[in-house]
């Protein structure tokens, strides 16, 4: 943000400097992790998985293909590609956070679906892959927890291979006033209750809701994306604004 000094970014509504972000957010989803999916639920009234439908339809994934899924979480994606790709094809299910990653192998196992999943604890800033080894890049609210997602947008689009896309499922604006207004209460009220009462942690769940007010909104996104070397970038609102996929390919 124009406010930040150099040396320091935003964690929530909070300037910290920028060598303790990562371990801050490494602390918010060690914490959260064992009931990840269920707060998920509980928060979007389900909604989540209608959104995430939506971001798989929209990635084009064919069988045979390379997907790369960063911050895979507990793989509602990730899961999914793996059934369209099939045994010709493959998903690497990666995410920064070990706790995490972990949760999602589990999930992975009991479905039943295996031989053609790779597991990679990786930073999406710093990706170890090829340059232009995937056919989609996916990845589904983790952005807004990357310290410098410029560099994440980037790594992105190295990946990719020419012809391929990038999606980006996340918290964004809402496009009225009255919308934001109750978006607001609920966030800053009910999200905080929920993480105490089913988790016992408010505070992650007050950093989630900051978080997502400290995102770039839908064009700010959609630029980052274009300076990153994105061509015929776009983005599709979901729920009145409240999130947004945006979507770039690699020419």
């Amino acid at each position: 943000m124009a406010n930040e000094r150099p040396d320091t970014t935003h964690f929530g509504f909070q300037q910290v400097p920028v060598e303790e972000k990562a371990e801050r957010v490494r602390q918010v989803f060690d914490s959260v992790a064992d009931r990840y999916d269920l707060m998920n639920d509980l928060m979007s009234l389900g909604i989540h998985r209608l959104w995430k439908r939506q971001a798989i339809a929209l990635a084009g994934v064919r069988r045979g293909q390379r997907v790369l899924d960063l911050a895979a979480g507990t793989g509602d994606l990730a899961g999914r590609f793996a059934e369209i790709v099939g045994p010709s094809g493959l998903v690497v299910f990666s995410d920064i956070n070990g706790a995490m990653l972990e949760q999602g192998r589990i999930r992975m196992a009991d479905a039943g679906r295996a031989g053609n999943i790779e597991y990679v604890q990786a930073d999406a800033q710093a990706l170890p892959f090829a340059g232009a080894c995937c056919d989609c890049v996916t990845m589904a609210f983790g952005l807004r927890n990357v310290t410098h997602k410029e560099r994440a947008l980037v790594e992105m689009q190295r990946v990719l291979r020419p012809g391929g896309r990038a999606l980006i499922l996340e918290f964004s604006h809402p496009l009225s006033r009255p919308l934001n207004t109750l978006y607001d209460l609920y966030s800053f009220n009910v999200l905080p209750t929920l993480g105490r009462l089913v988790t016992g942690d408010a505070d992650s769940y007050r950093y989630l809701a900051e978080s997502i007010r400290m995102h770039p909104d839908q064009e700010t996104l959609k630029a980052m994306m274009e300076a990153a070397g994105f061509e015929r970038c776009e983005y599709f609102n979901l729920t009145g604004g409240i999130v947004a996929i945006h979507r770039g390919w690699k020419v």
